[in-house]
């Protein structure tokens, strides 16, 4: 897989990116076992299951070129397409892939890159395209983030540590692709208030968001090592969504710092409204986010029939184009031919032999003085301004 640097474009807002990690034994399966059951139950139009090299390929009716090649790590392409409202489609690609953990030793889990795109602006309370290939269960653990290997779907305490916290705060807003929610529990929860606030958020919300929880007595190491590290305060019995590294010139931390969260299981309001409006800010598009996004719009397989046949008279058309300029070309060569042809049969009087050119002062055969008619620059000068001339 590419390294995970950014680009110098954000993310195009009719677009849905994740990235994670799968520890399970068959991710593949639990894909396959979720496509096949939303198809059967009406939610998908199609989806397909594709051999990266196999999607790679060029053939004569789908030329693709390289960024259509997933890399040598791929392990499985699947794609699928869903309708959000009647005349609104959404494309997806899922792409798993080998950790590098995983290939040396036998562990750590399967990765995988999955990017969307609908045909207008993306609504946050369209259905997440994360469960659209993997099961919404708590049982299958496809939701691990990559950078931090933090869950997605439940919360996750800090590190006790000052150090790991701050290598942890480091990597999450500089590496992760997803939002980074910290709260502070001012006294320990019950079960209702250890359930994740990301529950309350819209679906397509749902999976982009990693939660932290400091406990009660990490509020003043939590405060210092985010002061230190993001320049943002941890008040307590309160919250804050992280900014990205470097931060978006529209982030203030005073706006996105929520002073209290009641942890009791009602629904926070404050810190969601939050949450919301940081998503719809400007974020940086990961280069690997990129060439996701960059296949999923050029290397797309999931065609319907009228699409399939909008696409073929597309490439007769094209090759119709390319024959004719190949035609053009042919002819213009011809032409220059001919010209030089008949410029060498002037200069050599058509027997391959120079014509002889007059000495300075010799007279000419008809009494005349000066160079020889027969000048060779002359013809070749004459000839091809012939040919130059446009045509009438």
């Amino acid at each position: 897989m590419a390294k995970n640097s950014s680009s110098s474009t954000t993310v195009p807002d009719t677009a849905w990116l994740g990235r994670g990690r799968h520890l399970g034994p068959e991710p593949e399966q639990d894909v396959r076992r979720n496509l096949i059951a939303l198809k059967a139950a009406g939610v998908l139009d199609d989806f397909l299951d594709l051999d990266p090299a196999e999607a790679a390929r060029s053939t004569v009716l789908h030329p693709r070129d390289e960024s259509a090649d997933p890399g040598p790590s791929a392990r499985r392409l699947f794609e699928a397409r869903w309708h959000v409202t009647d005349d609104v489609t959404v494309r997806a690609q899922l792409t798993t892939y080998d950790a590098e953990t995983r290939r040396k030793d036998g562990e750590g889990g399967v990765t995988w890159v999955l990017a969307a795109e609908a045909e207008q602006v993306w609504d946050a309370h369209w259905p997440s395209p994360a469960t659209m290939f993997w099961p919404d269960s708590n049982q299958v653990p496809w939701d691990h983030d990559v950078t931090s290997d933090l869950r997605l779907r439940l919360t996750n305490h800090l590190p006790k540590d000052d150090d790991e916290l701050r290598h942890l705060l480091r990597d999450c807003t500089r590496q992760s692709w997803y939002i980074h929610v910290v709260v502070h529990e001012a006294m320990t929860p019950d079960a209702k208030g250890q359930q994740p606030v990301s529950t309350f958020l819209p679906p397509s919300l749902r999976h982009q968001v990693v939660e932290h929880r400091g406990t009660p007595e990490q509020a003043q190491i939590a405060d210092f090592a985010m002061k230190r590290e993001l320049s943002v305060r941890m008040p307590r019995g309160g919250a804050v969504v992280l900014p990205t590294a470097p931060p978006s010139p529209e982030y203030d931390a005073e706006r996105f710092t929520v002073r209290t969260v009641f942890l009791d299981g009602s629904e926070p309001t404050q810190l969601l409204d939050r949450i919301k409006e940081f998503a719809a800010l400007p974020r940086p598009l990961p280069a690997e986010a990129e060439q996701a996004l960059t296949r999923l719009r050029q290397g797309w397989h999931l065609l319907t029939p009228d699409e399939e046949l909008t696409h073929a008279q597309d490439m007769v058309t094209k090759y119709a184009e390319a024959l004719d300029a190949m035609t053009t070309s042919r002819d213009l060569y011809r032409e220059a031919a001919e010209a030089a042809q008949a410029a060498l049969a002037e200069v050599t009087g058509g027997d391959g032999a120079p014509l002889t050119t007059a000495a300075p002062g010799q007279d000419k055969p008809d009494g005349s003085s000066g160079p020889g008619s027969g000048s060779t620059l002359s013809a070749f000068t004459k000839a091809f301004g012939r040919f130059r001339e446009p045509k009438k």
